[in-house]
């Protein structure tokens, strides 16, 4: 299976257990896998074929910076949910940050499920 990447998607939000954490927003780093079969857009070259990367970075960024959550996995299995409304991606994983939070040190979650909207062509 084919996959698209997107790395280093920066994104501000409230979330976070500690007292506080939600009052402001911090700085979250969000890194995305999704597989696809991408024969199509290989072959014709066109947009309608594959992920448009931009549409989802917006997701993922809207997905951070709208909702508010204590845990690091809930955000995460929200992000995998924004990633699973194209009926295209059959898997994916993402991996949220919260850069330089422990002395310096970068607390993550990373999830990786099949989508259960799934629709295989």
């Amino acid at each position: 299976m084919d996959s698209i990447v997107l790395r280093g998607v920066r994104a501000w939000g409230r979330h976070g257990a500690d007292p506080g954490e939600r009052e402001r927003r911090q700085l979250f780093e969000i890194d995305a896998t999704v597989w696809l079969d991408l024969q199509g857009a290989a072959s014709t070259d066109d947009l309608t074929q594959t992920i448009d990367y931009a549409a989802l970075h917006e997701r993922l960024i809207r997905a951070v910076s709208t909702g508010s959550y204590a845990l690091l996995e809930r955000l995460a299995a929200d992000l995998l949910e924004a990633v699973f409304l194209d009926a295209r991606v059959a898997r994916a994983e993402v991996t949220v940050s919260k850069p330089h939070l422990l002395a310096g040190s970068t607390p993550s979650v990373r999830l990786e499920r099949p989508n259960p909207r799934f629709e295989p062509r």
